[in-house]
Parts: C-alpha cells; sequence; structure tokens
C-alpha cells in the first residue's frame, strides 16, 4: 500500500530543494556577470557568486548523504532499516 502522505513529503521536498538549488545557481552566475560590469563592486558580487555555488553545492553533498545508507548512518546517525 502506498503511504500518500509520505509520497507528497517528498514530492514537495524535492521540488522545493529543486527551486532552491536553481535559483542559487542562477543568481551566482548572474552575480559573476554583474562582477565584469564597469563601476560594480567586483569584491561583493564575485562573494555573493562564490557563495551561491557555495549553497548548491551543499545542498547536493547533504542529497548525496541522504542516498547513500552508509553515509547516513555513519554522519546523521539514521539508519535505513525499517
Amino acid at each position: 500500500m502506498i503511504d500518500w502522505t509520505a509520497f507528497l513529503i517528498v514530492a514537495v521536498v524535492t521540488w522545493a530543494a529543486a527551486l532552491l538549488i536553481v535559483a542559487a545557481y542562477s543568481l551566482g552566475v548572474r552575480l559573476l556577470a554583474v562582477a565584469k560590469d564597469e563601476g560594480a563592486n567586483v569584491g561583493l558580487s564575485k562573494s555573493g557568486a562564490y557563495a551561491c555555488f557555495t549553497v548548491c553545492g551543499l545542498i547536493v553533498a547533504f542529497g548525496v548523504i541522504l542516498i547513500v545508507p552508509q553515509l547516513s548512518e555513519a554522519i546523521l546517525g539514521i539508519s535505513s532499516s525499517h
């Protein structure tokens, strides 16, 4: 039997994470493009871009940790057995 509540939770979290990754990456690319404009604060723009890329990497790394059972158990203490 399908647990529809759990399915809905997984679907919503997946959509939210995907939107967050795409938004952060897009903002990072935009900030790198702005850094090349005249009169732009290059240091601030590049720092913001690298922060956005770091957020993307952290989200992806957390997703990998959740997917791989050995990592979930070792890092988060979550057991995959039911």
